[in-house]
Formats: structure tokens, sequence, C-alpha cells
């Protein structure tokens, strides 16, 4: 029943409403006649144009005081108390025309209109707290039908709210209580739910079968989030996180918009603060073109760019439906935001000269952000020439198209897999940072510096690792494994890898664009690198299962190690050398390697661009292994596709 009404159209629901409210008015004016008279009322001449009255006042101080407006099962105290000043005024109407029409005292009292609107106030009141709690389900004993008990960690504002949201929806677990640190909310009770400390846990999961814990805590700094996360893995319970502040703040919260532990939680470590002047200066009012902008971090760079205000972003992705998807999300967030920034969606692949210099040359952008690379390790490892092709010829047609149009400044998105190779994939991306090297030090020698008021394309490069939550990320796959029953698989038990989010990968790509002056690395401080195995245990623990090993034959979920893929690293590097230079953003940091003038490196990239359109594996690999010194290239990996032996 109360889904086939919640069901119905929005003016369905304001029209029953308005009907009730009618109905209502009139049977307060039939107990209040009654009350005043001692007996039951039989309305006769004048008394029925004041029964009529009654709704003709309410309805429209009901309507304009915007009573018609809420949301029934999301109403509480302050749409009582909206509904109560409505009353009061129309209360104040009512008693006016009684005391200033010359009604006859004995036909109608004016008694009737100070009875009248305290017997209407109660009625309407009633009827939408019964309403409310109808609709959400809540009559009837909500423990009984409940799958699990959920624990909300934090009484503050937040938890308080989520609370209040989860006890007006449907659905399926019950409320068990509050986790708070603060000693002057231990013990009490807010909304009749008690607030228990920290070291009750383990206690309170035996007695009262909690099975989730939601963490409410949305200005908690990262630090502390961290320690709440390390005391909560051991318990055998199911960690979750809130939605945004704007999803609270609606009204709206349910089970089903709960996430899983936000991936930044598994970093261990605080975000990297933006600099918003120095991104505003480099953007707004900007024409900014974005390649791979269907991808993770090409779309957050989109992301990013439109909030500065540019006046025109150019969208390139070889990819349709990723264009498509990217496109639509940003044309929403400019109507959002009521923002002016032309969108121009291009399908186009970056190896295509001709394309690329037209579309450089119609919009005219001042910086070009590529971020369009093959980027899987295995893939490229298959694929070597299709590798080779993309990531380093189509850098170099882009570049030198930019530099032929008079693009200001071009922004290559690199990685720590260059850093010292073992895979095609990262000596690809390697070769493609010594292109923009090359041709930034050529305009050098050319009188051209590629700086801010020069002639020249000013060319950087940022490295960052492992990206969060993207395309092939581990985090996601680490999740689908569990959600499967297991196993997980690992590589191996020694892997570590460095993290960070797509925002903040994508904002240290905008900062470097700013601050760059030609041919820099800029490479992020990322903290201490993360263990593989030992993200997948914690996620293990905080998805409420247990692991499954020699020890705990028992166990839900089994990490199972598979051995290193060709081309993969037990450990990633960010800087090849060790002089890294500090700019002006206290976690970025830049570098000037090593890297052949053009002279040396444009015959090999020719040989290396003949043997790529030809297909030739072995020509390919050596050449790879002589440009950028990267003899742990496998061998093996090379022949996995069906290619050309040497």
């Amino acid at each position: 029943m109360q889904s086939s009404i919640l069901e119905w159209s929005r003016s369905t629901k304001r029209l029953v409403v308005v009907v009730m409210d009618v109905a209502l008015a009139l049977l307060a004016m039939w107990l209040a006649f009654s009350l005043r008279l001692d007996m039951l009322h039989r309305p006769t001449g004048a008394q029925w144009l004041l029964y009529a009255l009654a709704p003709l006042l309410a309805i429209p101080i009901f309507a304009w005081m915007g009573l018609y407006r809420a949301i029934f099962r999301y109403t509480g105290f302050a749409a009582l108390t909206a509904t109560a000043k409505a009353i009061g005024v129309y209360g104040m109407l009512l008693l006016a025309v009684l005391h200033w029409t010359p009604w006859p005292a004995v036909v109608i009292p004016r008694s009737v209109g100070i009875l009248q609107p305290l017997i209407f106030l109660l009625l309407v009141g009633t009827s939408r707290a019964m309403a409310r709690f109808w609709l959400a389900g809540q009559f009837g004993s909500r423990a009984s039908r409940a799958r699990g008990q959920l624990l909300i960690y934090g009484a503050g504002s937040a938890g308080v709210q989520t609370a209040a949201a989860l006890r007006s929806g449907n659905h399926p677990y019950a409320l068990a209580g509050f986790i708070d640190d603060d000693p002057q909310k231990v013990g009490r009770s807010i909304n009749d739910l008690r607030v228990f400390a920290p070291a009750q846990l383990p206690a309170l999961l035996a007695r009262e079968r909690v099975t989730d814990i939601l963490l409410a805590l949305p200005s908690t700094s990262r630090q502390r989030r961290n320690q709440i996360i390390a005391s909560l893995q051991p318990l055998p319970v199911h960690i979750r996180t809130l939605p945004g502040l704007a999803d609270l703040a609606s009204g709206r919260v349910t089970v089903a918009d709960f996430h899983e532990l936000d991936i930044e939680d598994l970093l261990g470590r605080e975000p990297v603060a933006p600099q918003s002047a120095t991104l505003h200066r480099a953007l707004a009012g900007k024409s900014i073109l974005v390649t791979g902008a269907g991808g993770s971090i090409g779309s957050e760079l989109c992301r990013q760019i439109l909030r500065e205000g540019p006046v025109r972003l150019v969208l390139v992705d070889h990819n349709e439906f990723g264009l498509y998807t990217i496109h639509r999300e940003l044309d929403e967030l400019r109507a959002q935001h009521t923002a002016s920034t032309q969108l121009v969606p291009l399908l186009g692949n970056v190896r295509d000269a001709t394309n690329m210099a037209a579309v450089l040359a119609t919009h005219q952008p001042d910086t070009v952000y590529h971020a369009a690379a093959y980027k899987h390790v295995p893939l490229v490892e298959a694929n070597p020439a299709e590798g080779i092709a993309n990531n380093v010829l189509g850098t170099l047609t882009l570049a030198r198209a930019a530099q032929a149009q008079g693009v200001a400044r071009f922004v290559l998105v690199s990685t720590d897999k260059a850093v010292r190779p073992t895979s095609i994939m990262g000596a690809s991306k390697r070769l493609a940072e010594m292109v923009l090297q090359a041709l930034a030090d050529q305009q050098i020698h050319e009188g051209k510096q590629g700086s801010q008021g020069s002639q020249g394309t000013c060319f950087a490069m940022v490295r960052f690792g492992n990206v969060l939550g993207s395309s092939g990320s581990v985090v996601p796959l680490f999740r689908q494994q569990i959600a499967a029953g297991g196993p997980i698989t690992v590589t191996h038990e020694d892997v570590t890898r460095y993290f960070m989010t797509i925002p903040e990968a994508a904002q240290l790509v905008l900062h470097a664009g700013a601050m760059a002056e030609g041919g820099e690395v800029f490479v992020l401080d990322m903290g201490q690198p993360v263990k593989i195995i030992d993200l997948a245990r914690r996620m293990v623990a905080l998805s409420g299962c247990t692991l499954r090993d020699a020890e705990h034959p028992e166990g839900d979920i089994e990490i199972l190690i598979t051995g290193l893929r060709p081309g993969e690293k037990l450990y990633e590097e960010l800087l090849i050398g060790d002089n890294p230079v500090g700019t002006g953003h206290p976690r970025i940091m830049k570098a000037r390697e090593e890297f052949l003038n053009w002279p040396v490196l444009a015959p090999l990239l020719d040989e290396l661009s003949d043997a790529s359109r030809h297909k030739n594996a072995s020509v390919v690999l050596a050449l790879l292994k002589r440009l950028v010194n990267a003899e742990a290239l496998s061998e093996r990996a090379l022949f996995a596709a069906h290619l050309p032996k040497p």
C-alpha cells in the first residue's frame, strides 16, 4: 500500500493532501460548535457560511506558507512548527472575521473562532505525523523486519541527521545506537538512541548482533579517520561511510546510498590541498583542450577545469561512449552553476596528424592536457606496436601540432612506471616524456624558451603513482572479488605501490600546467608506498569478512598469490635520479632528468615509427631498450600476441 502511494505523481499527492485538509477544517468546525454548544451540532442558516469560510481561508494560507511542498515521510519538528504558524495566521484571520462581521451571537458564538483553530491544529498535526510514520513503514516493529543492526559512529550533527533520515525511510537495518568518544555524550540518549563509548564496542556487537558500522564523521581529519578505521578493523562488522554532505542536507539518506569506505580512507595520508588562485589564473577565461577526456584522469581534469570558468573546453577522445558520458555530465554541471563555458566534444585519435592539426587550428587552445594513453601493463605487453604508436608517436604528433599552432602550454600525464621501466607501457611513457624534453630543449637552442610570453610551447610532464578507483585499479577489482566470495588475487607478497586519488592526480596535473617553465618532470610527494597484500587484508576486514589462510581455514576470503605479470615491478619509483627540487606547492617536486637531444632522438623515433607500423616487435623492443635504457623489459611479453618473432 505504502509503495503504491509513493508512486503517485506529485500533483496527485498534493491534491489528496488538500482534500484531506478541507475535510479536517470542516471536522474541526463541527467539533468546535459541538463543544461550545455541548451537543452534536447540525449547522443551519449562516453557520453554513462559516463552515465554508474555514477551508477557503486555510487552504490559500497553507499553500502560501509552503505546507504543500513538504514531503510527509521526511517531515520533522520543523514541518510541524511551520504547520502551527500557518494555523496561527489562519486562526487570527478567522477570529477577525467573526469579530468584525455582524454575526448574531446566538447563531455563531465568538468562542468558535478560538476553539476551531486549536482543534484544527491538533487534527492537521496528528494527520501529518501519522502519515509520516505510515508512509515510512514505521508502524510495527522495525527490529523484527531488519536484516541487521546498524551503529552510527559519530553522534554529532551529521550522525544525528543521518539517524533521523534513516528512521523516516524504508531500509533493512535497525538502529542500535551511536558510538562517540566524547565523554559528555557517552551514556546519554539522542532521539531515544543510546550513545556508547568506543571501548564498549566488542560487548555491544555481541549483545546487539551489530552487523554494520556507519562512519558519520564528515569533518574529521584523515589521520583521525584512519585511527578509527584501524580500531574497527579487527571487529567482525561491515564498515560503511556516508554520501556527501549535500545528500545529508536533502534529508533523503538511505542505506542504499551508503558506500563502502571511501578509497581515500585506504591511503593513510591527508589529501593535497589545492591552490585555487594558481589554478584560476591558469584556466579562467582560457581555451583548454583535454585528450582522453572520457578516461579516469581525463574526465576528472575536465570537471576541475570547468569549475575554474574557461571560455572553451574541448574534449577529445576516440571512445564514443566515454566522450558522450563526460560531455553529458559536464553539460549538467555547467547548467547547475550557470556557467558560460563552451563545451566541444570531438571524436578523434591523437595519432591522426591531420585531424589534430585541424582541431588545434579551429579551437586555438591556450593549454593542452594530454591524458590519452594505453595504460594497462599486460595489454600493452601483448600489443607493443599499438602501445608505442599511441603513447609515443601520438604524443609526438600532438606536440608537433601544438607547436605549429602556437599552443602556450602542453602538459603530459605520465606515470611512475616510466622510472627505470620493466614494461612496454612504462618504457613508452618514459619515451613520451623524452620526446617533450627534447622538444623543449630544441626550443631553447632556437631561442624559444617555451615559457610565458615566449613564442614556443611550454612542455611539462606530470608523473604520479597508481590512481585509486580508475579503470584497472586494484581497489574496485578487490571489491568485486570480495563480493563474489573470493579469492582475492595478488601477484606477489612483496608488491608495493604508491597510491593517490583521481581528484588528487588531476589537481597535480593542473598545478603543473600552471607552474611549468618548460621541460620539467613534476612529481608528487606521495608519502609511503602501500603493500598490496596489506591493502587486500584491510579491505577484507573492513568488509565484515574474515581472512581464510593456513591459520584460519574457516575464514571467508582467501588471498591467492598468482605471480608477477609480464612487465610488472615489485615496487615503483617516482624519480630516476635523486635530485628533486621544490616548487611553490608544498607537496609537488620537479626534476630535470637526462634525455636525448632532438637531433639524436628524431631519427630513432623514425625507426620506431616504421617498426610500429609494420608490427615488428623485435625491433620495437631493441629500440626501446636503447632509447630508455630499459634492459629489464620482458622478452616473453612481446610474443604474447601473434607478433613477428626475431
